[in-house]
């Protein structure tokens, strides 16, 4: 490896990349294992509610910054019957889950999904179901959510406790389409028309929606290209996004391939650009399809011997929140989650919206026991951060620096970073991704003083690293991993940052 021991940077504020749109710092929350029920949901717990959620994981959720929230699904929502959760709760039906083998109870459904965002203080993105259902029942929602006028599904959102609509803004159509795994999986050309048709019935009940169509569900499908190509020749004039879902993970005990994976979202992001953009040039149009990255993470979705992990039933044939996909998270999984946030900010010209899969429980920043304590995994903090210090326009900010090599995708750069600016101040998010290498570096601030006109100061700063990169917090040491302040200073014009290897670091300026 390329010793990345000195590494130089350039901060300058004329080098914008674009706004940044807060639904950058979404999230996601499906009926799936523990994430509703004695996640969010937990009406025996000594912290509930009157209405049952508990507010020590509100109190979690609020301090993440979370911005927007799809739901419900995920593979959940391609055999969900919205009607199944509205009305009085103890008269709502039980139903058998296919997607993840349970039984669902909906004991929670729009309204009290929507009661718990107030709460958390986050925007409601739905998914409407185009696996077993279509057209008509994607009406029904959006009139049941969004009409202002009385018929008889507003009717019944009064009585159910909601004269005013829930004015939900941002609509999925269905939920990774092109999957075989998917209830009412369909090929490219027979979904891009249902999508289209469905489109254009919603535009004409509520023509303000923005409309997200399923892009690949990952850069490996084997469709992946023609499929987007296909779903927007049929969708082209009636979506505003399309989607990309992403999810890494450590192979073999091999970190540094691990720690490259911003680049594979990267270029995940860019191909899929070109392929809105060759759409748009065979149209002659000057339209932009932006992208919705509503579902990423890190998820072990599969052991070192390639076979798929976590998806073990317990506790009967068909049960009621069953653990699953909890996945605990080390210090480097954080580094590599703080590296795909900056990856989404550098993309922020394209990247209007992004989903982090998921919140509670499954996959997820968020733990919680039954009767216990919630607490935060290692990924909750360069998520929280990030949120909170991200702000205005994203920068771009050039790293020279060493480089590793990368099986799967050539030669990588070590120290990777982006910046924020605002009224206030600026942002700097630097990861380095050597196993091996600590980095000093140096940025350069003179473009931004120079147009400040004054210098500048460190007023805050973060560092997450461990010298053992896969100690996790866990319920019997939930504080094992957190941030401490980093070794960042300014003297004159130059920003000097210490780097240790396998870290995230975000530093304010004002």
């Amino acid at each position: 490896m390329t010793s990345a021991t000195e590494a130089t940077a350039r901060l300058d504020p004329h080098d914008e990349i674009a706004d940044i749109d807060r639904r950058l710092f979404g999230g996601f929350v499906e009926h799936l294992g523990r994430h509703i029920y004695d996640g969010i949901f937990e009406p025996g717990h000594p912290s509930a509610d009157a209405d049952g959620f508990r507010t020590d994981v509100i109190e979690l959720v609020k301090e993440l910054g979370v911005s927007s929230i799809r739901y419900p699904g995920g593979n959940f929502v391609s055999g969900y019957r919205w009607e199944d959760g509205i009305g009085p709760v103890a008269e709502r039906p039980r139903r058998l889950d296919l997607a993840w083998h349970s039984t669902e109870t909906n004991e929670v459904g729009l309204h009290e999904f929507q009661a718990w965002l107030d709460r958390v203080g986050s925007d409601l993105m739905l998914a409407v179901n185009l696996g077993t259902r279509g057209t008509q029942e994607a009406l029904d929602l959006l009139e049941y959510a969004n009409a202002d006028t009385r018929t008889a599904w507003t009717d019944q959102r009064a009585e159910n406790g909601r004269a005013a609509p829930f004015g939900v803004k941002m609509w999925c159509l269905g939920n990774e389409m092109d999957g075989p795994w998917q209830i009412g999986h369909k090929n490219a050309d027979d979904y891009g028309a249902l999508a289209s048709q469905t489109a254009k019935a919603m535009r004409m009940l509520d023509p303000g929606v923005e409309l997200v169509v399923c892009g690949s569900s990952s850069r490996s499908m084997p469709t992946f290209g023609s499929w987007e190509r296909t779903v927007l020749e049929h969708t082209f004039d009636d979506v505003d996004f399309i989607s990309c879902h992403s999810y890494y993970q450590e192979y073999d005990g091999n970190a540094q391939e691990f720690l490259a994976s911003g680049v594979d979202m990267a270029r995940f992001i860019e191909s899929v650009v070109s392929i809105a953009d060759a759409v748009a040039a065979t149209k002659k149009s000057d339209k932009r399809i932006m992208i919705s990255f509503d579902e990423w993470n890190v998820w072990y979705l599969f052991n070192p011997d390639g076979t798929e992990s976590g998806h073990e039933f317990k506790g009967g044939a068909w049960p009621v929140a069953p653990r699953l996909l909890e996945d605990e998270y080390h210090a480097l999984d954080a580094v590599v989650f703080a590296d795909l946030m900056i990856t989404l900010l550098q993309h922020a010209d394209r990247v209007r919206s992004a989903s982090l899969a998921q919140l509670v429980n499954v996959i997820a920043p968020i733990m919680t026991e039954p009767g216990g304590p919630a607490w935060r995994q290692t990924t909750f903090f360069p998520f929280s951060i990030t949120s909170r210090l991200a702000q205005g326009r994203a920068l771009r900010v050039p790293v020279s620096a060493g480089t590793f090599t990368s099986d799967k995708l050539g030669e990588v750069e070590a120290v990777n970073a982006v910046a924020t600016i605002d009224d206030e101040g600026v942002s700097l998010f630097v990861v380095n991704r050597s196993t091996t290498d600590a980095a000093s570096l140096r940025v350069d601030l003179e473009p931004l003083v120079r147009v400040l006109g004054r210098e500048v100061a460190v007023v805050e700063s973060h560092l997450m690293h461990e010298d053992d990169m896969y100690a996790a917090n866990t319920l019997e040491d939930r504080e094992r991993v957190g941030v401490r302040e980093a070794e960042a200073s300014v003297v004159g014009d130059v920003l000097s940052l210490t780097l240790p290897a396998v870290s995230w670091t975000a530093v304010r300026l004002a």
